[in-house]
């Protein structure tokens, strides 16, 4: 009995100075792994981004004027000369373009969270450097993800992202001969 008091006791005291938040384990589940939540943690992001745009636009606009002056006139028996003037303007103009567009990016990006919002809210934010033969891509993205949004193995779609900012960008020497030389910016400059 008296071994049952100390360990009662000591369970008590032990209690009040290593106290447990229950928010702690409020992500915790008995049946899944651990989702990423806090600062730090990573994340993995599917990029899956299709756009199509197209716009179509026609204009016709078409003015017309026109001015006239005849006379004749006789005096007596001789005839005046004849006089006739007319005056006319047209104007027409006709117009039509369109735009179409279309893209699609598919990849996979680890990113990491970079800050929690008060709403519980993460900020993410990840970034992927391939370098290739001396081409160079860089994969940047960073946005806004809720955490019901957030799959069982920590992945969350691209299309889930508020406020996303997914970059693209590549140098190397495809990207300089997709690119004008020297003397055709000069051209575009002066002209």
């Amino acid at each position: 009995m008296k071994h049952i008091l100390t360990f009662s006791f000591v369970l008590v005291i032990s209690a009040f100075i290593y106290p447990q938040e229950m928010r702690q384990n409020s992500f915790k589940s008995l049946f899944s792994d651990e989702k990423a939540n806090k600062i730090g943690d990573a994340i993995t992001i599917l990029v899956v981004e299709s756009s199509q745009a197209s716009n179509n636009a026609e204009t016709q606009a078409a003015r017309s004027s026109s001015l006239s002056l005849s006379g004749k006139g006789q005096a007596g028996k001789t005839t005046l000369p004849t006089v006739d003037l007319g005056l006319g303007t047209n104007n027409d103009f006709t117009g039509s373009g369109s735009t179409k567009t279309t893209g699609m990016i598919r990849t996979k990006i680890s990113a990491t969270i970079d800050s929690v919002l008060r709403n519980g809210n993460l900020l993410v934010r990840g970034s992927r450097k391939i370098k290739i033969n001396g081409e160079e891509q860089i994969v940047k993205i960073k946005g806004i993800v809720r955490l019901s949004d957030i799959a069982a193995d920590n992945s969350v779609l691209s299309y889930n992202i508020s406020e996303a900012e997914i970059e693209f960008s590549g140098s190397g020497l495809i990207e300089r001969s997709q690119s004008p030389g020297w003397l055709t910016k000069i051209f575009h400059m002066l002209f």
